[in-house]
C-alpha cells in the first residue's frame, strides 16, 4: 500500500525505476542528449536533496554497485583483447599520464592553494585524477570501441583508476601508521596472485563450460556473472576495488564470447535495460541541486576540481596523440571519454569522509563536479567520436558490402548450432540482412508432406537461436529432386552471397573431394562457400591456421575470404598465421594487410605440400586449434591437385574444427576494381 513520501514500497520503487530508464532517455534523445544524462538529472530530480520522492537507500546503492562493476565488465568484454596487447604500451603511456598530471597538480593545488593537509591534498588530487567510463554507452552506440585511440582510453582508465585507487589505500594506512615493508609487499601479492590466478584458471573452467553444459542457455549466462562477480570480488580481497576485477573477468572472458553471439546479445541487454542504469540513477540521487545555486566553499572545490581535470585530461590525451599521431577527432573523443568521473571518485571521497579527512563541503564538490562531467563528457565523445566513426568507415573496407548468407540443414542435422554460430559471426552487426536457413526435401510421393513439416519444425530452433542475438532469420523449405539442385535454387532466388554448410568430415569412394551434395553444389554456383566441419565451439578458438596454395591470388574471390577471416579472428579474438605454399608472402601480406589491418596476424613460407602435411599433422590434437584451408574450384586460378585430397588427408588426424573455404568465383565486383586501381 502506498506510504507518502519518500517511497519505500519496493515494488513502487522499481516501478518507478523502470519508468525513469524509459522515458528519460526518450526524451533527452528527442533534444538530441545523450539518454544517460536524462537518468542522472532525474535522479538528481527525485533524489533526497531535491524533490525527495526516493532515498538513496542500501537497495539502491546495493544496485549502483552491480551496475558499475557490470558497466566495467562489459567495457573489458567488448575491448579487442588482440589489439589491447599489441597496443598496450599506448594504454600504459595514457594511463600514467591521464594519473600523474592531475595526481601532481592537485596535490599542489590543494596543498599551497586550497590549504588542504597533504594526506588532504593527495585525495583530492586522486579524485580529480581517477576517471569512468560514463561515456561508454556512447562510444559503444557509435561503433568505435575498437578504434585505437579508444582502446587505448579504455585501458588507460583502468589503470588510471587502479592508482588513483592505490593513492586511497596508501593514505589511510599511513594514518593508521601500517605503512610497513609488510603492506607493499601485500599490496604487490595480491595483484600478482589475482592477475595471475585468474588469468590461469578463468579461461580454462569456461571452456570446460562452454563445451559441456550448454544444454540451457541461462546457464551460460547465469556462469557469466559468477565469474565476474567473484572475480570483482577477490579483486576486494586483494585490496583493490571490485570494478578492478570486473573490467579484468571481462578480459578474461572476452575470446570466449563472440560479438555477434546470443550470449553477449544477453549480457548487453541486460546491463543496458537493468544493470547500468540503476549506476547512473544513484550517481544523480547523490546531486545536491541546491549546491548550484549559491556559492561557499564546495563550490569552490568543485570549480578547483574541474579546471584541473580538464587542464590535466587534455594535456594526457594531447602528448598521447602527439606520440602515436592521433587526429584531432581522437584526442578530443580520449579527452571526453577520460573525463568521466563516478565510481572511484566517489568511493575515494566517502571513504575518506568516513576517516575523518573529508568534510560535507568536500562530498557535495565531487558530486558537483560528477554531474558536471556526466553533462560534458558524452556530449564531448557524442560530437568527435561521430567524426571518428565517420572516418573509419570512409577508409575502404569490403565489409561495407553486407553479406546474405544461406545455411542449408538437413532434418538428421547435428550441427545447427555450430554454423549458425559461424553465421552470427561473420554476419555485420550493423546489416539488416537477415539469415536465411534452408532445408531441401527430396520428393518422395508418399512422405514429403510429413517431411515438410519436420523441416519447418526443424528450422524453427534456429529462428528461436538467432533472435537471442536479435537477428532476423528467414526460413526456406523446398522439395527438390536433387538437394544441391535445391540450394543453387534458393541461392539465386534470394541472392546470396555466402554458403555456409556443414560437414561431418565422412569420406565415401563415390565421393570425389567433400561429398557428393557439396561437390554438385561447388559445380553448380560461383558463390563463396564455406564447407565447415565444427566440432568445438568456436568461442574456444586459441589459433587460427590458414593454408594458402600458391597462385590462389589470381582468384577473384580471395578478398571476401580474407574479410571472413578477419570477421572470424576478430570474433574468436584469435591470433591468425597464415601458411604460404611456394608462392610470395608479400603479395598474401599486402592483401591481408589492407582488408584485415586490425588482426594479429603472421605468415611463413612453406616449400612445399609435404612440408604442411607434416606441420598439420603436429596439430592433430589441438581442439582449439581452427584450420581454414583456401580453396577454389577445379580449372579455375589457384587450383591444385593437392587441394582435391586436402580435406581428406586434415580430417584424417585432425581434431579440431575445419573450415575449407571455396572462393567465389565471380566476375570482379566494385570494391576489387578499386583494389586494382590502388
Amino acid at each position: 500500500m502506498f506510504s507518502g513520501i519518500p517511497i519505500h514500497e519496493p515494488v513502487l520503487i522499481f516501478a518507478l525505476a523502470m519508468l525513469v530508464f524509459l522515458i528519460a532517455p526518450l526524451l533527452f534523445k528527442s533534444f538530441r542528449l545523450p539518454g544517460m544524462i536524462g537518468i542522472i538529472l532525474t535522479g538528481a530530480l527525485i533524489g533526497p536533496n531535491a524533490l525527495h520522492i526516493l532515498d538513496r537507500s542500501e537497495t539502491i546503492i546495493l544496485l549502483e554497485e552491480i551496475g558499475i562493476v557490470y558497466l566495467m565488465f562489459v567495457t573489458g568484454l567488448e575491448v579487442n583483447i588482440n589489439k589491447f596487447i599489441e597496443k598496450i604500451d599506448r594504454s600504459l603511456i595514457f594511463g600514467m599520464l591521464s594519473f600523474l598530471i592531475p595526481q601532481v597538480a592537485g596535490t599542489a593545488i590543494g596543498y599551497y592553494i586550497l590549504n588542504l593537509s597533504f594526506p588532504e591534498a593527495l585525495l583530492f588530487a586522486a579524485v580529480v585524477a581517477s576517471q569512468t567510463l560514463l561515456a561508454y554507452p556512447v562510444i559503444k552506440r557509435l561503433g568505435i570501441v575498437n578504434n585505437e585511440a579508444i582502446t587505448a582510453t579504455i585501458g588507460g582508465t583502468m589503470l588510471a583508476e587502479t592508482l588513483a585507487l592505490m593513492v586511497l589505500a596508501i593514505v589511510l594506512s599511513s594514518l593508521e601508521g601500517s605503512l610497513s615493508n609488510l603492506f607493499w609487499i601485500n599490496l604487490g601479492l595480491g595483484l600478482i596472485v589475482l592477475f595471475i590466478g585468474s588469468w590461469f584458471t578463468v579461461p580454462r573452467i569456461a571452456r570446460w563450460f562452454f563445451s559441456n553444459l550448454t544444454d540451457e542457455s541461462y546457464f551460460e549466462f547465469l556462469f557469466v556473472l559468477a565469474v565476474v562477480f567473484i572475480v570483482a570480488y577477490l579483486a576486494k580481497i586483494a585490496g583493490f576495488e571490485p570494478i578492478i576485477g570486473a573490467f579484468l573477468a571481462g578480459l578474461l572472458l572476452n575470446r570466449l564470447i563472440p560479438n555477434n553471439s546470443p550470449l553477449m546479445n544477453r549480457i548487453e541487454f541486460v546491463g543496458n535495460a537493468l544493470f547500468i542504469p540503476f549506476f547512473l540513477l544513484s550517481v544523480g540521487m547523490l546531486t545536491n541541486i541546491h549546491s548550484f545555486f549559491g556559492g561557499g566553499k564546495h563550490f569552490i572545490l568543485a570549480l578547483w576540481m574541474i579546471f584541473i581535470m580538464f587542464a590535466a585530461k587534455l594535456g594526457a590525451a594531447w602528448v598521447t596523440g602527439l606520440v602515436y599521431k592521433y587526429g584531432k577527432n581522437q584526442i578530443m573523443s580520449m579527452f571526453g571519454l577520460s573525463i568521466g568521473h563516478a565510481a572511484a571518485a566517489l568511493a575515494i571521497v566517502l571513504i575518506a569522509f568516513d576517516a575523518g579527512l573529508f568534510d560535507e563541503d568536500m562530498v557535495n564538490a565531487v558530486v558537483m563536479m560528477i554531474l558536471v562531467v556526466g553533462i560534458i563528457s558524452p556530449q564531448i565523445v557524442e560530437k568527435y567520436g561521430s567524426r571518428v566513426a565517420f572516418e573509419d568507415k570512409s577508409t575502404y573496407n569490403p565489409s561495407k558490402e553486407y553479406l546474405r548468407i544461406i545455411i542449408p540443414f538437413s532434418t538428421e542435422s547435428t550441427y545447427k548450432q555450430p554454423l549458425m554460430d559461424l553465421a552470427l559471426m561473420i554476419r555485420d552487426r550493423k546489416s539488416d540482412e537477415p539469415l536465411h536457413v534452408l532445408s531441401v526435401v527430396k520428393y518422395n510421393d508418399s512422405n514429403s508432406e510429413k517431411n515438410v513439416i519436420e523441416a519447418e519444425k526443424m528450422l524453427q530452433e534456429t529462428i528461436n537461436y538467432a533472435a537471442c542475438a536479435e537477428v532476423p532469420v528467414k526460413t526456406h523449405v523446398r522439395i527438390d529432386y536433387n538437394i544441391a539442385y535445391g540450394i543453387m535454387k534458393a541461392v539465386i532466388e534470394n541472392r546470396i552471397s555466402t554458403i555456409v554448410i556443414g560437414w561431418d568430415g565422412v569420406h565415401s569412394p563415390k565421393e570425389s573431394a567433400i561429398g557428393s551434395i557439396t561437390d554438385q553444389l561447388l559445380r553448380g554456383t560461383e558463390k563463396l562457400v564455406l564447407v565447415s566441419m565444427i566440432k568445438e565451439p568456436l568461442c574456444n578458438t586459441k589459433n587460427i591456421t590458414i593454408i594458402i596454395p600458391n597462385g590462389i591470388d589470381h582468384n577473384v574471390g580471395l578478398y571476401h575470404v580474407v574479410d571472413i577471416i578477419k570477421r572470424i579472428s576478430e570474433g574468436t579474438s584469435a591470433p591468425v598465421k597464415v601458411l604460404v605454399i611456394k608462392d610470395n608472402l608479400t603479395t598474401y601480406k599486402e592483401i591481408f594487410k589492407k582488408l584485415s589491418p586490425d588482426i594479429p596476424i603472421s605468415f611463413e613460407f612453406l616449400e612445399g605440400w609435404k612440408l604442411l602435411s607434416d606441420m598439420l599433422r603436429a596439430k592433430g590434437d589441438s581442439p582449439n586449434e581452427l584450420i581454414i584451408s583456401i580453396s577454389t574450384r577445379r580449372n579455375t586460378p589457384g587450383w591444385h591437385p593437392m587441394l582435391h585430397v586436402l580435406p581428406r588427408l586434415i580430417t584424417s588426424f585432425f581434431k579440431g574444427n575445419l573450415i575449407i573455404a571455396y572462393s567465389s568465383t565471380e566476375e570482379k565486383s566494385d570494391y576489387l576494381k578499386i583494389i586494382d586501381a590502388e
